[in-house]
């Protein structure tokens, strides 16, 4: 038996960014492939010459990573999610603070998600429901392991 449920997509997304989500795409979900040692490493190079994004820049990110892809909007897309809006904040200039984690209470839930200016951007949990394990920040922010 399942149970039905309906994706919650943003609406309103201008035509380029959806194109630049597309554009993004394709490198986020090879990317959520490699190790985290890797995506860490990627993540350092690309990040390189950015400024931190805005909340208002990653939530633009995010929506549009939301409205451009099924598998990103859905309740198991969060590591694509999460690297494409990196990506697609990259693209715009800046770069969120891209992080991995788990869940403080159990039951265990693994979780990535984007911050910026200090907080989750587009999670309906609390801020302090994922305890971060890795992160990667703007330019000389970086923290990996907590």
């Amino acid at each position: 038996m399942t149970t039905p449920s309906a994706l919650e997509r943003p609406t309103g997304v201008p035509f380029t960014r959806r194109l630049a989500a597309r554009l993004v795409l394709l490198p986020a979900v090879a990317l959520s492939l490699l190790p985290p040692r890797r995506i860490r490493t990627v993540l350092g190079v690309v990040r390189r010459g950015a400024a931190p994004a805005t909340a208002a820049q990653a939530k633009k990110a995010r929506d549009a990573m939301c409205a451009t892809s099924l598998l990103c909007a859905g309740p198991k897309g969060c590591l694509p999610r999460s690297l494409g809006s990196a990506l697609l904040c990259r693209l715009m200039g800046g770069w969120p603070t891209w992080c991995t984690g788990a869940s403080v209470v159990p039951p265990f839930n693994a979780h990535a998600w984007i911050e910026a200016e200090g907080r989750p951007i587009g999670e309906e949990m609390p801020d302090d429901y994922f305890a971060r394990l890795l992160s990667v920040g703007p330019a000389g922010t970086s923290r990996a392991g907590c």
